[in-house]
């Protein structure tokens, strides 16, 4: 009884013996890598060249949204009441309109917030005071509450108290194609450059699967499963996705660093407190989660089809 107790605990377990195999091949693989440093460095920097391009588009996607304003913004109706209305006459037009289902929000710009905000941002201070009297009118800023602005902006017009109406639709639907075509192409060549990445790992991990082609044909002939053989190139491929991951993430931040000082200075010159915006650290990680499956997949796919070619028959 005593001799099986001990026999059973020498014996390492199913689950023991399949981690043990599973770390033998990540160091194993990375060893690999790590002895053929040139071409590693070059596979590793054509699939993070190929990744950085739709990253770095992706970015600056999401900063030219930033910079143009948010849609919401863009579909504010500016409603400029007549100049002899006066603040009881606006009030009573604020409260009818935020009582309307089609309006979400009114602010009210009062002539002399109007004339305070153009005295600070334009420099007229001299030119303003020469006046004498504040010619600016009661200002309301409408924002719709669903898609159809073109209706309430007619509806504005419309009104006795109005006096001007001022709806960018043109520009906000200009500004939404080009957003939603950058947005496509984006896509379009993440996925191009993304099986790029991933034949570039397929065809490295092809070489190293010739070069190991005996060992792999002992292996099959002593019975080793598809998976004991197939999973240390699986895991050479998910370094090499890792790897390139990082340095299409290195790349960005170079690139980052490099336009940052002249973009901070043509923002200021527009009087905009612009700042260029990176990844933070979540986005990054699911980068580099998602290229080192993108390298995984990629020698899964050229390994089982080695395999499923070289595996012996029965006569």
């Amino acid at each position: 009884m005593s001799t099986t107790a001990n026999t059973e605990a020498a014996t390492p377990s199913r689950l023991g013996t399949w981690f043990n195999h599973h770390l033998h091949s990540v160091v194993f693989s990375l060893g690999r890598a790590l002895r053929k440093p040139w071409a590693t460095a070059l596979t590793v920097a054509v699939m993070a060249l190929a990744l950085a391009l739709p990253l770095g588009l992706s970015i600056a996607l999401d900063n030219l949204k930033h910079f143009a304003g948010s849609v919401q913004q863009s579909r504010d109706i500016n409603l400029f009441l007549k100049p002899e209305l006066d603040a009881v006459a606006a009030q009573a037009v604020v409260t009818a309109l935020r009582a309307r289902a089609d309006v979400a929000e009114v602010v009210v710009r009062t002539p002399d917030e109007g004339l305070a905000e153009l005295r600070q941002s334009a420099g007229l201070g001299e030119a303003i005071d020469a006046l004498g009297e504040n010619p600016l009118p009661t200002l309301l800023i409408v924002t719709p509450a669903d898609g159809n602005d073109a209706a309430l902006a007619k509806s504005l017009e419309a009104l006795p108290q109005a006096d001007l109406v001022q709806h960018d639709a043109l520009w906000r639907q200009r500004l939404d194609g080009w957003l939603a075509f950058g947005t496509r192409l984006v896509q379009v060549l993440s996925v191009l450059l993304g099986l790029g990445a991933l034949l570039v790992v397929g065809n490295t991990v092809r070489l190293d699967i010739q070069a190991r082609r005996e060992e792999i044909g002992v292996l099959q002939l002593l019975g080793a499963s598809d998976g004991f053989i197939r999973r240390p190139f699986v895991y050479l491929g998910a370094w090499y996705g890792l790897g390139a991951g990082a340095l299409a993430l290195g790349l960005i931040g170079i690139c980052g660093l490099a336009l940052r000082p002249p973009l901070a200075t043509l923002s200021q010159s527009y009087g905009s407190p612009f700042v260029l915006h990176g990844l933070d650290l979540l986005h990054s990680s699911m980068v580099l989660v998602a290229t080192t499956i993108l390298g995984w997949l990629g020698a899964w796919l050229v390994t089982g089809h080695f395999l499923r070619q070289t595996r012996p028959t029965e006569t």
